[in-house]
C-alpha cells in the first residue's frame, strides 16, 4: 500500500505537467497568449502548492508515525508561513498584474484535475480487472 501512495504521488505532479501543457496549447488557440500566459501562471501555482501540501503532509505523518522524542519547534511553523507566502504572493502577482483571473484560476485547476484523473487511473488498475 505506501508503495502505491508513493507512486501516486510520484505521478500527480507529471499529470499536471501534462495537463498545463495542453492547457497553455489549448489557450493559444482557442484564446490569444494573454490567456495562455495566465492559464500558465496558474498551472505553475498550482504545481508549487502541490509540492508544498506534500511536504507539509509528509512532516506531519512523519512526527506523528515516529513519535520524536523532542518535538520540531520552527518546522511545521516555517511550512505554514510557506503556504501563506505563496498564497500572499499569488494574490499579488494576479491583482497587480493584469493577467485573465479566470485563465489564472483555471490553470490553478489544474491540480485537482491531475488528481482526478490519478484517482480513476488507480481505480481502474486496482478494481478494472475483476
Amino acid at each position: 500500500m505506501r508503495r502505491d501512495l508513493n507512486q501516486i504521488v510520484d505521478r500527480v505532479p507529471r499529470a499536471i505537467i501534462g495537463l498545463s501543457v495542453l492547457g497553455v496549447f489549448a489557450g493559444v488557440f482557442y484564446s490569444g497568449a494573454a490567456w495562455s500566459a495566465a492559464f500558465l501562471v496558474g498551472a505553475i501555482a498550482a504545481y508549487w502548492n502541490f509540492r508544498l501540501i506534500e511536504r507539509l503532509v509528509k512532516a506531519l505523518v512523519g512526527t506523528m508515525i515516529e513519535k520524536p522524542v523532542k518535538r520540531p519547534k520552527l518546522h511545521g511553523f516555517r511550512l505554514f508561513a510557506q503556504l501563506g507566502l505563496f498564497v500572499a504572493g499569488l494574490f499579488v502577482i494576479l491583482r497587480f498584474s493584469g493577467l485573465n483571473l479566470i485563465a489564472a484560476m483555471a490553470g490553478f485547476l489544474v491540480c485537482p484535475a491531475a488528481v482526478m484523473l490519478e484517482s480513476i487511473y488507480y481505480l481502474l488498475i486496482t478494481y478494472g480487472h475483476s
